[in-house]
């Protein structure tokens, strides 16, 4: 989003490019609806590469890098109020899934009054290569934990979640008080912040245009990584009084380790609306083996979440005890102790 308005100080190409990324993402911003799905553009081979100088024993395991590689985050939201515009309570539904080549291994949905999720258990046990309990092995009296190790959908009302969400950040508070509030920048300090990074942009990188077929454009933005990075850190820091607490800046020694290499971003229009975004990680790699490394954004117009049919309902009270009480039946349930253990 800072790339769609820095342009203001450039090329006439800039200049162009900058406005059309600028009327694209406020076009996203009055949409009451959004979907967006993530992945990386690697093959499995090439994560692995980038793990190469990890110790023995820790590399990346193939299982994990067929999951990341071939994994996906797609999300959908709708809302009563424009994109921009929108807090936690115009949000009037959502759905998220986590997906692999194999089908969907986590999905949630935000419906009404209620929040529904469920898993695959056994995808999760042949991506990751990790052991799960088995529903089978496990008694009635796990409930909840018992019909999400079916692969069931379950069902708990969102007020609920959200107290017990509010309950355990008050235990991580200080003296398990009420936590601070999350930091935020002021209206002032975000133009001030803003106007900085946009005139680093504009200076730094480098925009072309190209028109394609059916009304679609690319755009590609493109810049030397550690020189952008620095420039834009050295406009930050003199606000950085004004940041929340907490945020630490990266050092100059901090800089010079990042590559050097040039950058490519690439945005695409349709008909003037954004409809993907993707970043060319791999020259960051600096390693001669890695091809092909991008992360990829595509969006469109969010679909209506719908409550699953045949969800059990559960209170959270029930759903944490379940978990606790199926995990440790199903930790337990074959060990033998020696009969002299008493007490």
């Amino acid at each position: 989003m800072v790339l769609a308005g820095s342009a203001a100080c450039g090329t006439v190409e800039n200049l162009s490019a900058g406005q059309k990324l600028d009327r694209a993402f406020d076009k996203l911003g009055k949409e009451h609806s959004l979907s967006f799905e993530l992945d990386l553009d690697a093959d499995a081979k090439t994560l692995k590469a980038l793990d190469a100088d990890a110790e023995p024993g820790e590399e990346i395991p193939d299982e994990v890098a067929e999951l990341l590689s071939g994994g996906r985050i797609s999300v959908s939201m709708q809302s009563k109020k424009p994109l921009a515009e929108s807090g936690d309570k115009d949000i009037t539904g959502m759905a998220m899934k986590f997906s692999s080549p194999d089908g969907d291994l986590f999905e949630y949905r935000l419906v009404g009054k209620y929040t529904y999720f469920r898993a695959d258990v056994d995808g999760f046990e042949k991506m990751t290569g990790s052991p799960m309990p088995s529903a089978d092995d496990l008694p009635e009296s796990a409930g909840a934990f018992k019909k999400l190790l079916e692969g069931e959908w379950v069902k708990v009302a969102t007020k609920d979640l959200e107290k017990t969400r509010d309950e355990m950040d008050e235990m991580q508070g200080p003296e398990g008080g009420k936590p601070s509030a999350e930091p935020t920048l002021d209206a002032k300090t975000q133009k001030k912040l803003m106007k900085a990074l946009r005139e680093v942009i504009a200076r730094k990188v480098d925009f072309q245009t190209a028109d394609g077929k059916d009304g679609t454009e690319r755009i590609t933005a493109t810049a030397p990584f550690r020189t952008l990075l620095a420039e834009l850190i050295d406009e930050i820091r003199p606000l950085s009084k004004d940041l929340p607490p907490g945020v630490e800046l990266p050092t100059d020694k901090d800089l010079k380790e990042a590559p050097n290499k040039k950058v490519t971003a690439h945005f695409t229009l349709r008909n003037g609306a954004l409809t993907e975004v993707s970043v060319d990680l791999a020259k960051l790699a600096e390693d001669a083996k890695v091809k092909k490394l991008a992360l990829v954004l595509r969006m469109g117009k969010g679909e209506e979440a719908t409550a699953p049919a045949g969800a059990t309902e559960v209170k959270m009270d029930e759903l944490m005890e379940s978990f606790v009480g199926g995990a440790s039946d199903a930790a337990f349930e074959d060990e033998e102790f020696p009969e002299d253990a008493q007490g």
